[in-house]
């Protein structure tokens, strides 16, 4: 089979186009032939070496795909050859024709949900469900702060958000990511290299300060933002896009006893009834038509480079994808 591989860690360049032998799947796994493989931030940062999860290189890159399943290990149940679904390999091995995954993780596709977007949703809108329903329990009447609205998960952060009846503030460095935030349900989103953050939020609360703040910027802007969290108000971390958080947790949420979690979605069980509740609810938002996920972009195996290139211009508002099959 045809894979992206990365043999040592640095820039673009690193993504290899190489012939591997196809995977075997073994007990409780499945053989899927990819169609499309998702892009994700957390793929640069395994790529440069700076992803908090330990990785082991040479790798196959990848973490989420959609695609068919082709072969069954030993012992499989719940799965049969020619099934349609997506799924989170969280060892990697999406970029590639054909990837082995755990049958547990599976999520099946309706037919309403081309193969195109079973690639696209997984980790984002299932990283915005978890926060929101599973460490937080949003509510209506609750205001939701989402810093980098305009990146994939913003925008499911957004559309959940709203759809349990939450009120939502944005930020986004980059002017014009706002517009699809904005079209999302976002009340209101702040070009911070237009506004101050601060003053806008703390105006959009009336001084009080948001409920939950979802950032995936890392350093300054995460410093900045329990600034704008209430009273016993909760922050999530899922990124560290603008480099490393300062390391002073303890005394940043000591003022106004807030709750701080730092969420990678590797660590909800996919057997439990918290993901399964997150796949369904997520998938009936995409086969209603309520849950939008915008395809920004479309490359093929050899241009795996080229595809992180554009991710890390900043300017996606959206999701990109490989095209294996």
């Amino acid at each position: 089979m045809k894979a992206v591989v990365i043999h040592a860690t640095g820039g673009p360049e690193q993504l290899v186009l190489a012939e591997l032998p196809d995977p075997v799947p073994g007990p409780g796994e499945v053989l899927i032939d990819v169609a499309y493989a998702g892009c994700n931030w957390a793929d640069t940062q395994v790529r440069q070496g700076i992803y908090p999860h330990a990785m082991t290189y040479p790798m196959v890159l990848g973490f989420e795909l959609a695609g068919t399943v082709s072969a069954l290990g030993p012992g499989v149940s719940g799965a049969k050859i020619g099934d349609r679904v997506a799924c989170f390999p969280e060892k990697g091995g999406a970029y590639a024709e054909k990837c082995v995954a755990a049958v547990t993780g599976l999520i099946k596709l309706p037919a309403e949900v081309p193969l195109d977007v079973g690639a696209a949703f997984p980790i984002q809108a299932l990283t915005a469900y978890h926060m929101l329903h599973t460490l937080f329990h949003v509510k209506p009447g609750h205001t939701v702060l989402v810093n980098a609205i305009g990146g994939g998960v913003g925008l499911m952060c957004t559309q959940l958000a709203r759809r349990a009846g939450a009120r939502v503030i944005g930020t986004t460095g980059t002017p014009g990511k706002e517009k699809r935030a904005l079209a999302y349900g976002a009340d209101r989103v702040v070009v911070t290299s237009a506004e101050d953050f601060e003053s806008a939020v703390l105006g959009f609360t009336g001084g009080k300060g948001v409920d939950l703040a979802i950032d995936s910027y890392g350093a300054t802007m995460l410093d900045r933002t329990f600034n704008v969290v209430r009273v016993l108000g909760h922050i999530i971390s899922i990124g560290e896009a603008e480099g490393q958080p300062f390391k002073n947790i303890r005394e940043r949420i000591l003022p106004r006893s807030q709750t701080f979690t730092r969420f990678h979605l590797g660590h909800v069980d996919q057997s439990s009834p918290e993901w399964k509740a997150g796949v369904e609810h997520t998938v009936a938002g995409l086969v209603d038509g309520w849950l939008k996920v915008p395809i920004e972009g479309v490359f093929s195996l050899d241009e795996a480079a080229e595809m992180h290139r554009r991710l890390e211009g900043r300017h996606v508002a959206g999701k990109l994808l490989l095209k294996a099959g």
